[in-house]
Order: structure tokens, then sequence, then C-alpha cells
């Protein structure tokens, strides 16, 4: 799986775990959660078309705020005793570290 895929599926992820806990009563992690999906969705469409030689400089970036948001979200799930939330967020947190560490 390329860059870009693997980008895409994060992004569905990322749309995935927002819809898992809509409806929570975790209201400021569900704002991260949504801050960091939205930061992913920007480059969704455009990122097959970044040239190979600069997709590290263009995902970078938001890679790095993503995983910010990310773990902001997972540590106070953490101090709520969300640990089964808290797992659900690392998961996609690991993720987007991965998907860094490819670039």
């Amino acid at each position: 799986m390329n860059i870009s895929e693997r980008y895409r599926e994060l992004v569905r992820d990322a749309r995935t775990l927002r819809q898992v806990f809509n409806g929570s009563d975790d209201a400021q992690e569900l704002k991260l959660i949504g801050k960091a999906t939205a930061e992913l969705t920007e480059l969704e469409e455009q990122v097959g078309d970044i040239p190979r030689i600069q997709l590290e400089s263009k995902l970078t970036p938001v890679l790095l705020k993503a995983h910010s948001l990310l773990d902001r979200s997972r540590l106070l799930l953490q101090e709520k005793g969300a640990e089964d939330r808290a797992a659900e967020v690392w998961e996609l947190e690991q993720k987007v570290y991965r998907l860094l560490n490819a670039l």
C-alpha cells in the first residue's frame, strides 16, 4: 500500500472514530478528535497529486498536528478512567506514527 492509500485509510479511520465517539459524554475529547479529523481531511483529496519528493514536507506538519490532538484526547480520556476509549484513540495515534515513519 502506498503513502496516499495509507493516508486516505487514516482519514477514514479518524472519521469512524469520531462517529463512534459521537453522542458520548466525552465532549472535549470528541472536539479534539474532530479537529484532528479536520486536519487530516484537508489533504485527503490532494494527497494523490502530491509528488513523491514533496510528500514528507506536505504531510508531516498535518500528521504531527493530528497526532498531538489525538494524544491530548487520549490523555483526557485516561484521566476520566475511560481506558477502552483511550485505547481506541491510541490505535489511531499509532497509525499516524507509522505513517510518519514511512515518510
